[in-house]
This record gives structure tokens, C-alpha cells and sequence, in this order.
């Protein structure tokens, strides 16, 4: 680190761990008048999965910061009025409309490298029949346009769907919705307010403002966690952390050192913790790393691990109270039953948080019951279905 960088101040492990629930949105008053628009803009992207137990991912993380916000307002709120759109980011991502200059530097990238993963047959002509549809028809999905796939493996794409999903990739075209989980396309110049349409800004410019957006969302963040939050390359935040107004600090414990956003050091992180179930894909979690370092909480997508394998099930969904990760649950449903398939908790304090958050969940989702199948450890157990038959009396 050069002596630029050397950091004059000291967080301790548990300032560190409240400055980024403070950012993530997790302690204090939720905004509930910005709802779920608002947890977006403050979060900058909103990662979508095709997983869907209790409700998509996309629409738990709003959940876990507001409450039992509407799942038609989140959808709403990401999709109507032209305020945001779906790009690669952490992965694909809802992200503020406000953001689509900023990815310029990604869409010059797919430009310069000519594909993402399929190569066409006739590009030029392919493109082209692409965009003469949506110039007539409007917002498509892939079915409009023909079909996505040749008939074999999901990855067996259509040579209609590899245009449409290139001309993504370059910002010819956007998604503009979710309908039915189909993507939904539309011309970028129809899509995109035209004071934002552009690519102006330079590689320099666009990763400057990631990054600096990244340590708004974090809070606190090593140079990994930086790079994480956007999927940019550590040399790409070595280029520009200096002029960014981030803060050099150390945490202690944390073997590398981090930097803070500056509004986050001002005032000490107070008020009321969310008690909540937290999809796996939530930004708060988004890193194995840095969840171990942050929370002391190994956490894990088991979703594409074999089930002899799994240790703590297909969906596991860490639970968050009193700032700390206490426990998890595998939800199902079954009819108006929330299932915990699996479930674990730390010790018995952490029993009333769980039943409240699993209380809160199936509301939320339309079930009036929950029932444990697997409880670790076992002797919690009726302390637990006791909790929850208060809560549903």
C-alpha cells in the first residue's frame, strides 16, 4: 500500500459489521415512502435468478429491508416508468435506469471482443431481422421472435436468440421487463431516456462510478469486495480507487485492508435491526468471503450441488437478527404451508427470532401455517413450534 493509501483510521470488527447493515439498508427506519424503487437506487443492482420458492430473488431482497412490501409493487417499481433495465453486473441485475451510462465500458468490451459465448452464422443479417421486429412490434420476448432454442440443450440457443441476446450485450437492445421470467426486448432508444442514451463516458469514468457506487452499498469494503459487487477486475479498482473519495481503513481482524464511504463514518450506525429471511442472492451475501469475514457465517448456494452433498438444503436462506446471521431455513410451500424442510439455529435465543421471521415470511407469501420438518439442533424443537403456534393464534 503506497503511504497515499495508509490508512489513518481504525474500524473495529463490530463497526465494520453496522456500517454495512447500515448501507445495505438492514438497520434503521426503512424508507417505506421510496419502497422498493428506493431500495434499489440504494443497493444499484438487484440480482434475478430463476430460483423461486417463497417468491423470486429479486422480490425478497425489497422484503427483507421493507417488510411485507407488495410483490406487485416490486415488480412496479423495476418495471414501469422507464426506471430501470437488466444488464450483467454482480450477474444479471435489475439496475437504475440512472446507471446505463456507466456500463458503457462493458458494452465497448462485448463490442471489442465480437461474442459473449455463441458465434452466428450470418450476424449482419441476423441483427438486422432483430431489430426490424421490435422497430414494428415494439417490446418481444424471444418466443415473439421466433424461439430461443434449436430443439436440443438450453444452451442450444436459436440463432435469432444469440442476435437478440448480442445486441444486449452491445446496448442495441434492452430488457425492459420480466414477463412469465421471459426476458422482455426493446430497442435502447426507445427504452432508454434520451438524456441518458449515450456511451460518452470513458472506461476510467464508468468504473470510477461503479466503484464508487459499490463502497456507497457496502459500506466498508476490502479491494475484492469491491470488485465483486460490479464483476470488475481488481487492477480496474486499482485504477481509479484514487479518485474516488472512499476512505483508507483498517478493520481489525480483517486481513487486507478496506475503504469506507465517508457518509458512513460520520455518524455511528444506530436503530432497529431487521429480523428477516435473506435470499441467497441477496447483496448482502453476495460474497462467501466476505460474509465469513463480515459475520463470522459460512453461507452457500447448495442449489446446483448434488442432493447427497447438500448440507444445508436446495435454498437455504440465512436468517439476519439483531445484526447477525443466527440461524437458517429451506422453505417450501405446500398449499398454504410454509415448509422448513430444514433448519438451524444457533441456540435457543435465536429461536423467537426464527419463528417471527418464518411468521412474517409465510404471511407475506399467502400461507397461514408453517411446518418444520428437520429442526438442528433437535432439542430447540419444541421450543420452536411453540413460538410459531403463538404466532399464528
Amino acid at each position: 500500500m503506497t503511504t497515499a493509501h495508509r490508512p489513518a483510521l481504525t474500524l473495529s470488527a463490530d463497526e465494520a459489521r453496522r456500517i454495512a447493515l447500515r448501507a445495505q439498508g438492514l438497520l434503521g427506519a426503512p424508507d417505506r415512502r421510496a419502497g422498493a424503487r428506493g431500495v434499489l437506487l440504494r443497493l444499484g443492482a438487484v440480482q434475478l435468478d430463476t430460483i423461486s420458492v417463497l417468491a423470486r430473488s429479486h422480490e425478497l431482497v425489497p422484503y427483507a429491508r421493507l417488510g411485507p412490501v407488495g410483490r406487485e409493487a416490486v415488480e412496479s417499481a423495476y418495471w414501469t416508468g422507464s426506471h430501470s433495465f437488466e444488464y450483467w453486473s454482480h450477474a444479471a441485475c435489475v439496475l437504475p435506469v440512472e446507471e446505463w451510462p456507466h456500463f458503457a465500458f462493458r458494452r465497448r468490451a462485448f463490442r471489442a471482443r465480437g461474442h459473449r459465448w455463441h458465434q452466428m452464422a450470418d450476424r449482419e443479417g441476423s441483427c438486422a431481422a432483430v431489430r426490424e421486429r421490435l422497430a414494428a412490434d415494439g417490446p418481444l420476448t424471444t418466443a415473439d421472435l421466433g424461439g430461443g432454442r434449436n430443439g436440443g440443450e438450453w444452451w442450444d440457443w436459436s440463432e435469432t436468440k444469440i442476435a437478440v441476446e448480442w445486441l444486449l450485450d452491445i446496448g442495441e437492445v434492452v430488457v425492459t421487463e420480466r414477463r412469465g421470467w421471459k426476458r422482455v426486448y426493446d430497442l435502447a432508444e426507445r427504452a432508454i431516456p434520451g438524456e441518458l442514451l449515450h456511451d460518452d463516458l470513458d472506461d476510467h469514468t464508468c468504473i470510477r462510478r461503479l466503484v464508487r457506487q459499490a463502497g456507497t452499498a457496502l459500506g466498508v469494503a476490502t479491494r475484492a469486495d469491491l470488485a465483486d459487487y460490479h464483476r470488475l477486475k481488481g487492477e480496474q479498482v486499482d485504477a481509479v480507487l484514487a479518485d474516488t473519495d472512499l476512505v483508507p481503513v483498517e478493520v481489525a481482524g480483517w486481513p487486507r485492508s478496506a475503504w469506507a464511504d465517508p457518509a458512513a463514518l460520520e455518524q455511528t450506525p444506530r436503530g432497529r435491526h431487521r429480523t428477516t429471511l435473506l435470499s441467497p442472492f441477496d447483496s448482502l451475501i453476495w460474497d462467501r468471503a466476505r460474509t465469513e469475514r463480515v459475520f463470522g457465517f459460512t453461507h452457500r448456494l447448495e442449489a446446483y450441488v448434488p442432493r447427497p452433498r447438500r448440507v444445508h438444503g436446495y435454498f437455504a436462506m440465512p436468517l439476519l437478527a439483531g445484526g447477525r446471521l443466527v440461524g437458517r431455513v429451506d422453505p417450501a410451500r405446500e398449499g398454504t404451508t410454509l415448509v422448513a424442510r430444514q433448519l438451524s439455529v444457533r441456540g435457543r435465543r435465536d429461536v423467537e427470532p426464527m419463528a417471527r421471521a418464518l411468521r412474517e415470511a409465510a404471511e407475506w407469501v399467502g400461507c397461514d401455517a408453517v411446518r418444520v420438518e428437520r429442526c438442528e439442533p433437535e432439542e430447540l424443537r419444541e421450543g420452536l413450534e411453540t413460538e410459531l403456534k403463538a404466532a399464528f393464534g
